[in-house]
């Protein structure tokens, strides 16, 4: 029974931990299949983060922090489309500047506002998305294996975690269900037969972006407000380009990304545990020893590996849309 506990504890820490990582790379299928790419999913992400903490510390209102992280990320989704869209900006410069600018920004004006070290103040109770209790989640908590899916997997997240799931579903559907999606996915095929049927490529491309950058604020507020009570600088610690990196993985299709997802976070959820349940103390001296000590970090590291195995090796075998990157300059 214990053994089935460790697994139900360490599923339920994969999901919360995916949740960031789901939701970016939702918001990469939109950008990306509209013919944009962004690498800026890390940087909106950590300035969403900011945002959402910050606002709900001044407010006293979680959601209306949410709301503020949304509202960055499609600021910061807008210009990206300013400088890749209307100017066919350079898309891979204009994702880097954008997340070198989150970097400085946010410790800047952490600093300034807060002096604090770069952080915000911790959030209370009220100004977080605190743990959802589902019905009979106490009561069935002690019936054998079933009762420990529903109160521990199922039940005790936070509202956002259920949303994040729902929007996979949701995403799905609009992307190959809806008019707005067979345009999203034309674009970014072929730009020119989206434009010769007279439909507008850059209000389609900006409104993915739009999608794009409130999903990445949506990230950022569960980092701050949901999986941790505060803004803590360079807190996003790579989760964009993970996202990134299963969204190549997922061949730019919402559920196969989040499958890819959920794998990073089963990895990373792993690692944590290990971290608690190795003592390098009942273990000898010498190399055994260093193993154990090395052993959590290499579970660490092994998402961030995973990333550079499937780039090198996968990247060729899935097929990008056709205009992904091509900026489109319409012929007079």
């Amino acid at each position: 029974m214990e053994d089935i506990r460790f697994f139900i504890l360490l599923l339920d820490a994969t999901l919360r931990v995916s949740v960031p990582l789901i939701l970016c790379a939702m918001a990469g299928v939109f950008s990306e299949r509209s013919g944009i790419v962004d690498i800026s999913l890390e940087g909106k992400m950590l300035l969403g983060a900011f945002a959402a903490a910050s606002i709900a510390w001044l407010t006293g209102s979680v959601w209306v922090g949410l709301l503020a992280g949304m509202g960055v990320g499609m600021a910061f989704s807008l210009l990206h489309g300013f400088a890749c869209i209307t100017h066919n900006g350079n898309q891979v410069v204009s994702g880097v500047a954008i997340n070198i600018l989150a970097t400085g920004l946010t410790i800047v004006l952490g600093i300034a506002f807060f002096r604090e070290g770069g952080r915000t103040p911790s959030l209370a109770a009220d100004e977080r998305f605190r743990p959802i209790t589902l019905p009979f989640a106490d009561a069935l908590a002690d019936v054998p294996v079933l009762g420990g899916i529903y109160s521990e997997l199922i039940s005790g997240h936070n509202i956002l975690v259920y949303i994040t799931f729902a929007l996979v579903g949701l995403v799905w559907y609009v992307v190959y269900r809806t008019r707005f999606g067979l345009r999203l996915r034309a674009v970014g095929e072929s730009p020119a037969a989206v434009d010769t049927a007279g439909i507008s490529v850059a209000r389609l491309r900006y409104q993915a972006l739009m999608l794009n950058g409130a999903l990445c604020g949506i990230a950022g507020a569960y980092l701050s407000t949901a999986q941790s009570a505060a803004f803590i600088k360079d807190m996003s610690a790579g989760k964009g380009f993970i996202a990134l990196a299963a969204l190549i993985f997922g061949k730019w299709k919402p559920v196969p990304a989040m499958l890819a997802c959920l794998l990073f976070g089963f990895l990373e959820a792993l690692a944590a545990r290990m971290q608690g349940m190795l003592d390098p103390s009942q273990f000898a001296e010498g190399l055994g020893r260093e193993l154990v000590k090395a052993l959590p970090f290499f579970i660490e590291a092994l998402p961030y590996i995973l990333v550079v195995l499937l780039l090198a090796g996968f990247v060729g075998k899935a097929v990008a849309p056709k205009a992904i990157g091509i900026p489109y300059i319409k012929e007079r």
